[in-house]
């Protein structure tokens, strides 16, 4: 029998700050400005981006264990311990499940630098010396850093979450997958409790270069972000019902995204007071968004919290979820479509 989901709390860190609540209400009024990233400073100059600020020492990770961590990893583990708090879920945690969309490594530069350093031979990178001379000279734990799987690993690891749980790497669509499959764990009955959402930046110089090779970086103002909803079959106390999670891969979206994404919401019955909430990779994917959607009550999220790749769907809904429990709002349809050509659909509706 399929179960209904409830969300029992959220976790979001972004440009607006470590807290969910107010990030929709911040959204809708655009209140949320881009600020030059510390992050790109040294190898791009002043880039305008949505940057994480200083995360509370209260919800940040030690020291010691920040050193195993990408940048995106630390962000997502002091999600994770948020979204634990707000859920009230401090009893045994082995059985509670977890999915995240997580993004592409991004290790520590200098630890980086030192490698390709030392990996170059007659002025242009050598595998040979990259096998001989460029692994020696990082720290073997570096490794941890590299493994994006990791994003999900340190913060189910240190938070002691035990059951079932999967990194899907995602450039938007992976993180709704996520999500997909964190509610059907739930609705099946395989887990009575689940984070799911997703932690990135596009803010790692790597990152950025390689969207600049590209060609991905035009139109886009960089962001970066984690956020979870916590997820339960419990009903006492829930904040919001996940009505509908659904994906489509970029075969079956290309060349019609416009099209696709009217499909997708024709199947969710837009009615005149839902809000839909967008989430695109860049302005022209935001422009076809807008004509799919019928509804004149648009929430632009990606303009508040610019492009944060895997993070971006995550934190939209956790806007969404904000806004139900605002009173805005008894229902929020959250569209989104990332540079990996997809599109996502996850629909909350008010639990009152």
């Amino acid at each position: 029998m399929t179960r209904t989901v409830y969300v029992h709390g959220a976790a979001a860190l972004s440009a607006f700050g470590a807290a969910w609540r107010g990030l929709g209400a911040a959204v809708m009024a655009a209140r949320i400005a881009p600020a030059p990233a510390r992050q790109l400073q040294a190898s791009h100059g002043a880039v305008p981006a949505f940057e994480v600020g200083d995360i509370p020492a209260a919800v940040d990770v030690e020291a010691k264990a920040r050193k195993l961590m990408s940048h995106a990893a630390r962000l997502g583990t002091a999600a994770t311990g948020l979204a634990l708090i707000d859920a009230g879920w401090d009893d045994g945690r082995e059985d509670i499940a977890m999915y995240m969309g997580v993004g592409a490594s991004g290790g520590a530069m200098d630890e980086l630098s030192a490698m390709l350093d030392a990996s170059i031979a007659s002025h242009a990178f050598s595998l040979a010396r990259f096998g001989t001379d460029g692994l020696a000279a990082c720290n073997p734990l570096f490794t941890f850093q590299l493994m994006n799987n990791f994003t999900l690993c340190h913060g189910a690891i240190l938070h002691g979450l035990g059951g079932p749980n999967g990194a899907l790497y995602s450039r938007g669509t992976g993180t709704v997958a996520a999500l997909d499959e964190a509610v059907y764990q739930v609705a099946s009955g395989a887990c009575e409790r689940a984070l799911a959402g997703g932690a990135d930046s596009a803010l790692h110089p790597v990152t950025w270069a390689q969207l600049w090779r590209e060609g991905r970086s035009v139109g886009v103002v960089p962001g970066e972000g984690a956020a979870l909803l916590a997820l339960s079959a419990a009903p006492d106390a829930a904040l919001a019902i996940v009505d509908t999670c659904a994906l489509l891969p970029a075969a079956q979206v290309q060349p019609d995204l416009t099209g696709a994404a009217r499909r997708m919401l024709d199947g969710a019955a837009v009615r005149d007071d839902d809000l839909v909430l967008l989430a695109y990779c860049d302005g022209r994917t935001g422009a076809l968004l807008r004509e799919a959607v019928a509804t004149a009550h648009v929430v632009d999220t990606s303009a508040a919290l610019g492009e944060s790749l895997a993070a971006a769907p995550a934190l939209a809904w956790a806007a969404g979820l904000d806004l139900i429990a605002g009173g805005a709002t008894r229902r929020v349809l959250v569209l989104s479509a990332g540079l990996d050509g997809g599109l996502g659909l996850a629909v909350l509706r008010s639990a009152a």
